[in-house]
C-alpha cells in the first residue's frame, strides 16, 4: 500500500488529527500497516464507514480503520495508545452512545468469518457477523442460537451487553450466559483469547459489562437444538389498549417459562411496505414466541385472542429462522431519540398509568412503546456467573420517537413523560443494550444501572486492563481506584 497521503486528506487531517495528536506521516503508517482502509474526514467513503442505524447520533472520529481482521485491530488500537486517542468500535451501530469526536473508530464490519460445530454445539463468529448470518447456517444442523428480535443487530455487541431472546431467554438464559470464549484485544494492543480458565475476572466482566475493556475480534457461543416455534404477532387497535394491556397483565404469570411475550404500542408510519390494517395507524401489537407444540400454544394464548377483536393475527407455527417475525422491527435507519425503564411489577394500576400515558386520549406521539416480560432462567445466574445487570427484573420498557434534532426537545419531553409516569414502579438497574446515549453518559446513571457491588467490580477490571480509559465511548465504567 501507498505511504502517500492525498491532497484532501491532508486537508481534513487538519482541524481533526493536528488536535489529536498525529500527523499525516502518523496517518500514511497505520495505512501501511493494516490491510483495511484507513479514512480521515473528508475521504472517500468515510462517511459510509461512519453511518449508523439511528441517524440522531452521528459518528465523528478523526480516524476511521475498517478492520479486516484481529492483526488490523491491533494495529489501531496501538496507533491509538501512541496518540493518545480513545477508541470507539462500531459494526451495524444500532446503539451509539457518543460521537467519537477526536478519536479512532474501528469499523467490524468486514470481519465476517462464521464457524459452526455442530457435534459440539457450537458457533465461532467474528465481530463482524449479523444474527441474520448466523440463524440460516445453524438451522443447517437443527440448532438455534440465543438471537435477539432484531437479526439486523450484531452478534458481539448483542451479547456484550447481556442479549435478551424473545424466544429462547426465559428457558435458557441471556445470551452471555452460553459464551464460551472471546478473542479481545485489549488497550495495550495485545489480543487476548479469554475463558473462564484463562483470565476469570475480565471473562466475567466482558459479559455484560458491553465494551468497556477492549475491542472484541472474535467469540465462540454455544447453540441448542431447537428449529421451530409457535408464534408471532397479534394486532389489536389502539382503542382497545386498556383491555389488551389488562388481559396481558393477568396472564404474564400463568405461563410456562416455554413463553416468552411483549406489547407494543405503536403509532405506525403511513408506508406502503406495511398491510393496509396498520398503515398509519395507531395499534397494540402484542408479541409472543412458545416452544412447545402449535396446540397447545392455541390454547395458552386463547385469553389475549379474546382480548379485543384482532386487527392482524400473524401467529403460528414458523421456523426458528423467523424469529424475527416474533418482534418485526424496523431494519431501516431512522433519526430516533429513546428511553428505557425496568419494572419491579406491572400491576392493574401500572396498565392504568401506560394507558393514561400512551393511551388513545393521551396525546402520546412516541413511535413505540414496549414492555417485555423476562422471568424464568433469565432470573437464574448461569454456570458461569457474569456482569448482567437485570438478573431478577421482571419487565423492562423502551420507548423511541421518531424525528430529527430540530425536535429533540419535544421527543425528549414526551420520552421523559412516561418513563417519569411509570416511576412508581421503576428500578434503578436497567438492560444496558436499551440504554440511549444520554443514560450512558451520566455516570452516576451507569453506576446505578448495574448495582453498587457489581459497578466497583467491573471498575476493578477495567483499571487492570484499561487504566486510561481508552474504551469510554460507551457506557462507561471508569477505571477504580487503587
Amino acid at each position: 500500500m501507498s505511504g502517500n497521503l492525498p491532497d484532501q486528506a491532508v486537508a481534513a487531517l487538519s482541524p481533526h488529527g493536528a488536535a489529536a495528536g498525529f500527523s499525516p506521516r502518523d496517518v500514511a503508517s497505520l495505512r501501511q500497516a493494516v490491510a483495511g482502509p484507513v479514512l480521515l474526514p473528508g475521504d472517500e467513503g468515510h462517511a459510509a464507514e461512519c453511518a449508523t442505524y439511528n441517524l440522531n447520533s452521528p459518528l465523528e472520529p478523526a480516524v476511521v480503520v475498517g478492520a479486516t481482521g484481529a492483526d488490523d485491530v491491533r494495529a489501531a488500537v496501538r496507533f491509538a495508545a501512541r496518540h493518545g486517542l480513545p477508541v470507539a468500535v462500531k459494526n451495524t451501530a444500532h446503539q451509539v452512545t457518543a460521537p467519537a469526536h477526536g478519536g479512532l473508530l474501528v469499523t467490524t464490519a468486514r470481519m465476517t468469518h462464521l464457524s459452526v460445530d455442530a457435534r459440539a454445539r457450537t458457533v465461532r463468529a467474528e465481530a463482524g457477523v449479523r444474527w441474520r448470518d448466523v440463524l440460516p447456517r445453524t438451522a443447517e444442523f437443527g440448532l438455534a442460537p440465543l438471537a435477539g428480535s432484531a437479526p439486523d443487530v450484531g452478534v458481539v455487541g448483542y451479547t456484550l451487553g447481556g442479549g435478551q431472546s424473545p424466544l429462547l431467554g426465559r428457558t435458557l438464559g441471556y445470551a452471555a450466559d452460553h459464551v464460551r470464549g472471546l478473542d479481545v484485544v485489549t488497550a495495550d494492543g495485545e489480543l487476548r483469547h479469554v475463558t473462564a480458565d484463562s483470565e476469570p475476572d475480565l471473562f466475567w466482566a466482558l459479559r455484560g459489562g458491553k465494551g468497556n475493556f477492549g475491542v472484541v475480534t472474535a467469540i465462540e457461543f454455544d447453540v441448542f437444538p431447537v428449529t421451530r416455534f409457535y408464534g408471532g404477532a397479534l394486532y389489536f387497535r389502539g382503542a382497545d389498549l386498556a383491555e389488551v394491556l389488562e388481559a396481558w397483565r393477568a396472564w404474564v404469570p400463568t405461563v410456562p417459562e416455554e413463553m416468552t411475550s411483549s406489547v407494543g404500542i405503536q403509532r405506525l408510519p403511513d408506508l406502503p411496505v406495511l398491510p393496509e390494517p396498520l398503515r398509519g395507524a395507531f395499534v397494540v401489537h402484542l408479541r409472543v414466541g412458545y416452544l412447545g407444540s402449535a396446540a397447545d400454544g392455541e390454547r395458552l394464548i386463547a385469553p389475549l385472542r379474546a382480548s379485543a377483536p384482532p386487527l392482524l393475527d400473524l401467529v403460528g407455527e414458523k421456523p426458528y429462522t423467523a424469529l424475527g417475525e416474533i418482534h418485526l422491527d424496523p431494519v431501516d435507519p431512522m433519526p430516533y431519540y429513546d428511553r428505557s425503564v425496568c419494572l419491579g411489577e406491572f400491576t392493574a394500576k401500572t396498565v392504568d398509568a401506560l394507558v393514561r400515558l400512551t393511551g388513545p386520549d393521551s396525546g402520546c406521539t412516541l413511535a413505540n412503546v414496549e414492555i417485555r416480560a423476562l422471568g424464568g432462567a433469565f432470573d437464574r445466574e448461569p454456570a458461569v456467573a457474569n456482569a448482567v445487570s437485570t438478573r431478577g427484573v421482571p419487565f423492562v420498557v423502551f420507548g423511541f420517537a421518531v424525528g430529527g434534532a430540530d425536535q429533540a426537545d419535544v421527543l425528549r419531553g414526551g420520552l421523559a413523560e412516561v418513563v417519569d409516569g411509570l416511576a412508581p414502579w421503576a428500578l434503578e438497574r436497567n438492560m444496558v443494550n436499551f440504554l440511549s446515549p444520554e443514560e450512558a453518559t451520566d455516570p452516576d446513571g451507569v453506576r446505578a444501572v448495574y448495582g453498587p457491588e457489581r459497578y466497583d467490580r467491573l471498575a476493578a477490571v477495567k483499571r487492570r486492563y484499561d487504566p486510561a480509559n481508552v474504551f469510554r465511548f460507551n457506557h462507561n465504567v471508569a477505571p477504580g481506584q487503587d
